[in-house]
C-alpha cells in the first residue's frame, strides 16, 4: 500500500512539474461585440519572460472554433511557450464565401479578423507583464482562413487596414509566422524590410487556397467572388529571391485537407522553428513530401514527379 502511495505521489509531483495553466480572457467587447481568446502557459520561473504564439482557426470565415486546438496549444505550453488562441469575427456566416460570393464581402471578411487578431495583439502587450509575456517574441499563426489571417495580419498596413482603436506600439513587427495552406492578396506586400522568418505548410493540389498563385475556390475569371491569392509556394519563392528565412513543406498531389498539419502531426517542426528563430539561425529549406494517393496526379511542379 505505501509502494502504491508513493508511486502515485511521484506521478502527481511529476504532472506538476509540467503543468500548463489555461485562461480564457476578453479581448475585445463593445456594444455588440465580445472576443475571448485561450491562453495556455507553461510553468516558469520567477520573473522568466514566454515568448508567445498567436493562432487562428480556419472554417472560411463562417465556422471553427478556438478550441479546436488545444493540443497544439498544450504541446508548446509544455516546452516553454504560451499559446494565445483566439476568437475572431466570422463576417461570413451565412454569407457565401466562395465563387457566388461578393469580392468585396470577402476581403472585408479578411480585414475584420486581421482587425481582430491586432486587437488580441495589443491585448496581449498590454498585459503582457502580468501574463510574463516576452513582447519581442511575439509569433503569429494559422489554418486555412486562420493562415490568410496571419499573412494579412502580418503584412498590412497597419494604420490604413486597421478598423478598431490602434492599440500596437509603433513599427511593432511579429517575430515569425506559422502558415498551414495560407495565402496573401498582393505578393509585392512582403519585402525584404517587412519580410519576417516562416514556416509554410500547403499541399500542391488544394484547389480551396492556392498553392501558388491562383484565384481562390479555383473560382473562373467571370465569378463574381473571384479573388487572386498568393499561395504557400509563391512566399516561398518570394522569400527565396529576398534571401530571407523560410521553411515550406509540400505535399505532392495534396489538397486542404493537409491544412491543419502543422498543429496536429507537425508540431514538432513548429517548435524547432521557433526555437531556430528566437537562437538566430538561417535557413531556406524546402520539404518535398511524396502523394501517396494512388492516381493521383501530383501536378505541374517537376519536384513532384
Amino acid at each position: 500500500m505505501k509502494k502504491i502511495i508513493f508511486l502515485l505521489f511521484t506521478f502527481c509531483t511529476f504532472y506538476n512539474s509540467n503543468a500548463q495553466e489555461i485562461k480564457t480572457l476578453t479581448y475585445f467587447q463593445n456594444d455588440t461585440l465580445k472576443l475571448d481568446l485561450d491562453l495556455y502557459l507553461p510553468k516558469v520561473k520567477a520573473g522568466e519572460k514566454i515568448p508567445l504564439i498567436l493562432f487562428a482557426f480556419g472554417g472560411g470565415f463562417s465556422g471553427g472554433e478556438r478550441t479546436s486546438e488545444k493540443d497544439f496549444g498544450k504541446f508548446m505550453a509544455q516546452n516553454g511557450y504560451a499559446v494565445a488562441s483566439i476568437s475572431y469575427s466570422l463576417y461570413m456566416k451565412g454569407k457565401d464565401f466562395g465563387c457566388k460570393g461578393t469580392l468585396t464581402e470577402k476581403i472585408k471578411a479578411i480585414q475584420i479578423g486581421v482587425s481582430d487578431m491586432w486587437q488580441a495583439t495589443g491585448f496581449l502587450i498590454e498585459n503582457a507583464n502580468k501574463y510574463n509575456l516576452d513582447t519581442s517574441k511575439f509569433f503569429i499563426s494559422g489554418i486555412s482562413a486562420g493562415g490568410e489571417i496571419g499573412f494579412h495580419a502580418s503584412f498590412w498596413d497597419y494604420k490604413l487596414m486597421n478598423l478598431y482603436k490602434s492599440n500596437l506600439p509603433e513599427n511593432f513587427k511579429y517575430k515569425g509566422f506559422i502558415g498551414g495552406s495560407g495565402a496573401i492578396q498582393d505578393i509585392n506586400l512582403i519585402t525584404k524590410e517587412k519580410a519576417i522568418p516562416m514556416l509554410l505548410a500547403h499541399g500542391s493540389n488544394d484547389d480551396t487556397v492556392p498553392y501558388a498563385a491562383g484565384s481562390h475556390r479555383s473560382c473562373p475569371t467571370n465569378a463574381s467572388g473571384w479573388l487572386i491569392l498568393f499561395g504557400s509556394y509563391a512566399v516561398y519563392n518570394q522569400m527565396n529571391d529576398l534571401h530571407k528565412d523560410i521553411q515550406l513543406i509540400t505535399f505532392c498531389g495534396g489538397g486542404h485537407e493537409f491544412s491543419g498539419y502543422l498543429f496536429h502531426d507537425g508540431k514538432q517542426y513548429v517548435l524547432d522553428f521557433v526555437n531556430d528563430v528566437l537562437k538566430g539561425k538561417k535557413f531556406q529549406s524546402h520539404l518535398i513530401v511524396p502523394s501517396n494517393k494512388k492516381g493521383v496526379s501530383s501536378g505541374k511542379y517537376l519536384f513532384c514527379e
